[in-house]
């Protein structure tokens, strides 16, 4: 059984972490969403403090996707909203597309290069840090003591780093310490998305603007590929946005799980249905 916890109350709201991240991710803005949604944050297999990811003979996406169905059985969540950051991103927008999800809402999700290139780029990043981590061991917790020392830790992912509070940052060392078997099982299986997703799926996908681990040229690729998708660019921040603009953030996932005719009225929903692209303001003024 993966690892959870439940906040607030409301519609249900699912949250996803990327690779060698956990549930705690989505800490700097659980509050602000449970005052509006039963918020349940997940770890997902090999991560923080869920089983290992078992193939038991299964193509990796089938066996992840099996766990995160069941998943949501397990805690009788039928056709919850679905939102995830990173590899979270892709688990949601697959679960748009078999039918799980109420709604999708992807930060910068995986799954949006452009050939082997250019995900080479994006698994050299995790490589490097994985073998980083394995050379700290237990010096980690000097680093993560340090201003200095997040900055090394973050400096790809977040575009304040100095935000992470020193306790924070060491846990995230150890779940990346833990999830490093799985990131190379998953690095090593990686496919580009190109499901479908029912039209009667709200998606709204929101890249950061500046994400240096999937940078945001992939956000015309998920223009392309999903455009019925509304999509934002969430200017300021780095690709693990929560530390750097929790508020603006939020405003984002509540926005993505709204009911369709609670945004229908601000003019982002053409006739035919589908969502028009727009841009939201600077994270700055969040």
């Amino acid at each position: 059984m993966l690892a959870c916890e439940r906040h607030g109350s409301g519609e249900p709201l699912v949250l996803v972490h990327g690779v060698t991240h956990r549930r705690q991710a989505w800490y700097p803005v659980l509050e602000l969403l449970a005052a509006e949604r039963e918020v349940i944050l997940v770890d997902l297999p090999g991560h923080g403090q869920s089983p290992d990811l078992e193939l038991a003979g299964q193509p990796v996406e089938e066996a992840l996707r099996a766990e995160f169905r069941r998943f949501l059985q397990e805690q009788g969540l039928e056709r919850p909203h679905i939102a995830g950051n990173s590899l979270g991103g892709l688990v949601a927008l697959k679960a748009g597309a078999t039918g799980d999800a109420r709604s999708v809402t992807a930060l910068s999700p995986a799954g949006f290069w452009r050939g082997e290139a250019s995900f080479a780029y994006t698994k050299r990043i995790f490589t490097s840090g994985a073998a980083l981590v394995e050379r700290l061991g237990p010096r980690a917790e000097v680093l993560a003591r340090t201003s200095a020392g997040r900055r090394v830790m973050y400096g790809a992912l977040l575009a304040h780093p100095s935000r992470v509070p020193a306790d924070f940052a060491l846990g995230d060392f150890r779940a990346f310490e833990r999830a490093i078997p799985t990131l190379r099982t998953l690095l090593a299986a990686a496919e580009p998305f190109t499901d479908e997703i029912p039209a009667d799926v709200p998606v709204t996908i929101a890249w950061a603007g500046r994400d240096l681990v999937l940078p945001p040229w992939q956000a015309d690729v998920a223009r392309e590929i999903l455009p019925q998708a509304e999509h934002i660019t969430m200017r300021g921040v780095g690709h693990v946005p929560m530390w750097d603009a929790p508020k603006h953030v939020a405003r984002v996932l509540l926005r993505g799980s709204a009911p369709v005719a609670a945004v229908a009225p601000l003019g982002l929903v053409e006739a035919n249905g589908s969502r028009r692209p727009r841009r939201v303001a600077s994270a700055a003024t969040a």
